[in-house]
């Protein structure tokens, strides 16, 4: 029985991809911060853990109960963990940008550090990272969430290339608009850190996004994929004796990541500014 290790499964992609791989015969150690979180996973016939990927006494403490239940072993890991701070960079304080670091990207990178060696020795394992079409293409006011898939692109690209003939796989997962709470949890979050931001240049830009961002509109929630079109290509990234390096998820990511091979910087920055 393979194992693997999600981090980020309250809800949405990660909930998804635990209940779907359970399903399909995988030992999946299931992970979240919140008690509340961890007893809904539990009620769903789900080995969970609590995982906080901004501490790292938390990351070490549930690796080694991973191991501890498998005898050593870990087959995979899917980093999918994350939140989304909305907002123009100029109103993106140095603790924000840090938040949102800790908890997209050294988390991440702390948590693929440790089970490395753990493959090394088994010979095998496989490296999934939850990032973002806004990991490929930047889009305004999202700089923060921008600047963290980014980072995560970079470091799992130059990982990929240092485990070249290892048998470690690692594979990019960039989804574009997925049925989740990422948005429901990106409006509390603003209005914890720059709805009252009065003073602001972007007062008027805020408004869009409370408008529009924060409460999808019906075309949004049409074009959206559900979290299972993640899952299936996690699958993909886990099964195949050849995984990609990126799995493109919904027409709008791929559209934006072919265009962003072909096109002007500025003719781009032109048609990002375009999409709300």
């Amino acid at each position: 029985m393979k194992s693997i290790l999600i981090t980020g499964c309250s809800s949405g992609i990660g909930l998804c991809a635990a209940t779907i791989l359970k399903e399909r015969g995988y030992r999946v150690f299931a992970t979240a911060r919140k008690p509340g979180d961890l007893e809904r996973l539990k009620a769903q016939g789900l080995n969970e853990i609590q995982l906080d990927v901004n501490d790292s006494n938390s990351i070490q403490n549930a690796l080694n109960e991973v191991l501890q239940q498998t005898g050593g072993t870990l087959d995979a890991l899917f980093n999918n963990a994350g939140f989304l701070q909305a907002g123009a960079v100029e109103d993106i304080t140095r603790d924000m940008m840090r938040e949102q670091f800790e908890t997209n990207v050294f988390g991440a990178m702390e948590l693929t550090r440790l089970v490395l060696p753990i493959m090394r020795k088994q010979g095998h394992g496989r490296i999934v990272q939850n990032s973002s079409i806004l990991g490929v293409v930047a889009m305004p006011y999202y700089g923060a969430y921008n600047a963290s898939k980014f980072a995560l692109e970079g470091f799992s690209n130059t990982l990929r290339q240092e485990l070249r003939g290892t048998n470690i796989h690692v594979s990019i997962i960039n989804p574009g608009p997925i049925t989740s709470n990422l948005r429901n949890n990106a409006f509390t979050i603003y209005k914890q850190t720059l709805a009252n931001h009065h003073n602001s240049a972007y007062n008027h830009v805020y408004a869009q996004l409370e408008e529009f961002y924060f409460n999808p509109t019906e075309r949004d929630k049409k074009i959206a994929q559900g979290p299972y079109a993640v899952a299936k290509k996690l699958i993909h990234a886990l099964e195949s004796p050849r995984p990609k390096a990126h799995y493109f998820i919904g027409f709008p990511a791929q559209l934006l990541a072919f265009l962003r091979r072909i096109l002007p910087d500025k003719t781009m920055d032109f048609l990002l500014s375009k999409i709300r």
